[in-house]
């Protein structure tokens, strides 16, 4: 057994597992361009205050899973690693100065995110995300818009049986009283509360429902709801929201004790998962409006709303639904030698094509040229080009490893000739 391993809780990406992972960045990366959203890049760690004060410190994410780096002296800024994008991407926001750009500013990234989660099956303490934010348009539509983007990633990733679930949180005109009342219909049942959940109750009672104790799925399912006591603004918004959803025939189910994990949501939260596996850990992904933050992170009150869509999730789901991963792309040709010593002159010509932009290897083993052959066969390639003695009078030969055939090609055409070769599947 080796000594080294990864860390308990993360995992080596593998080349088959980065090939998936590759794809569905392609996949973000090109839904965000269709919808308008622009890439940015924020550091993997943050000033730990970003997070406590925008996540809230009442939360799993903060109380129990950040990662926080160990200063080097007591002067130095206490820093944790990003558990979720939108705190360090709203930090950037208002230390940039976008709120002087054209409204709203619609940013993307994707990249890893890391929490001290308790290690279990699609989830890990290092994951990958893919996040969009629109910040500064409080309108319903856009936050339709953004559930139907995400939406469309899953379907157009392949995943099967996707169901969305909606809800409305309120806002701090409303959510005042829906407080009051669930935290007395809490301490009705104190009795019955875990020692974690008991201590939330006087700090942050939303989190109860948030809870991943199962002790608390009775208690939670006959909780007062949320949507029967929203203020006539935050009803009218969520019922533009359904509006707009229906609009477009996206289906949807709304979830009264969706209420998300993190303190910054107002208004409008939502999440995604496979139809029949609904549950605190097998969300796909979620998101939701998040009006104050950008306010509790030093800028003017500016609306803003968004999600994190993790990979790792979708890429177990995709594998248990039986998808198999992207083909690995094989090379277009393999350069190999007559002579097996002769490593410099395959190196030379296998690099004049890379130059070329084509898909090459260089045989660089110093084997027979039958063994050179074998290995270009079992690496996929189409071509192998051979260099023999016909190199002297500048040709080489090339060998269409499907077709079985073989040619005399100068050297001088051998990039135009793979590359038209590579264009039209052409054999011989």
């Amino acid at each position: 057994m080796p000594t080294y391993r990864a860390p308990r809780g993360t995992r080596d990406l593998l080349p088959d597992d980065r090939a998936v992972f590759d794809r569905l960045m392609r996949l973000a990366a090109d839904l965000a361009h269709r919808y308008g959203y622009r890439p940015i890049e924020t550091p993997l760690f943050e000033q730990a205050a970003v997070f406590e004060r925008g996540i809230g410190e009442v939360t799993d994410v903060v109380e129990k899973e950040l990662f926080r780096i160990a200063p080097r002296s007591e002067e130095a800024e206490s820093w944790a690693l990003r558990p979720e994008p939108t705190a360090g991407i709203v930090r950037a926001y208002v230390q940039h100065g976008m709120q002087t750009w054209p409204q709203p500013v619609k940013l993307t990234t994707t990249g890893p995110m890391f929490r001290y989660d308790r290690p279990q099956a699609g989830r890990y303490r290092q994951f990958w995300q893919f996040d969009v934010e629109a910040i500064g348009d409080a309108g319903p539509a856009i936050d339709a818009e953004i559930i139907e983007l995400g939406y469309r990633f899953y379907m157009e990733a392949g995943v099967e049986g996707v169901e969305v679930l909606v809800n409305s949180i309120g806002d701090p005109a409303c959510r005042p009283a829906y407080v009051a009342q669930l935290t007395e219909y809490y301490r009705g049942h104190a009795d019955r509360l875990p020692p974690t959940e008991r201590d939330r109750l006087e700090r942050n009672v939303l989190r109860l429902l948030d809870s991943k104790d199962p002790a608390m799925a009775e208690l939670n399912a006959a909780a007062p709801r949320i949507t029967d006591r929203l203020c006539e603004a935050c009803a009218a918004h969520f019922e533009s929201v359904k509006a707009h959803l229906a609009g477009v025939g996206l289906a949807f189910r709304v979830e009264p004790a969706l209420v998300r994990g993190l303190d910054y949501y107002t208004r409008t939260a939502f999440e995604f998962y496979v139809a029949g596996r609904e549950g605190q850990q097998q969300a796909l992904g979620g998101g939701g409006r998040y009006d104050g933050l950008v306010a509790l992170l030093g800028g003017k009150p500016t609306p803003g709303i968004g999600f994190g869509l993790g990979l790792d999730r979708v890429a177990l789901v995709l594998a248990e639904q039986g998808h198999v991963a992207p083909p690995e792309v094989a090379p277009l040709a393999v350069v190999v030698g007559a002579d097996p010593d002769d490593t410099v002159t395959r190196f030379r010509v296998a690099t004049t094509l890379r130059a070329a932009r084509l898909r090459v290897r260089a045989d660089l083993a110093r084997r027979k040229l039958g063994r050179q052959l074998e290995a270009a066969g079992k690496d996929g390639a189409h071509f192998a080009v051979i260099i023999g003695d016909e190199l002297a009078a500048g040709d080489v030969q090339v060998r269409d490893l499907q077709a079985g055939t073989q040619r005399t090609v100068p050297l001088d055409d051998l990039a135009r000739e793979l590359a038209r070769a590579e264009a039209s599947h052409h054999h011989g």
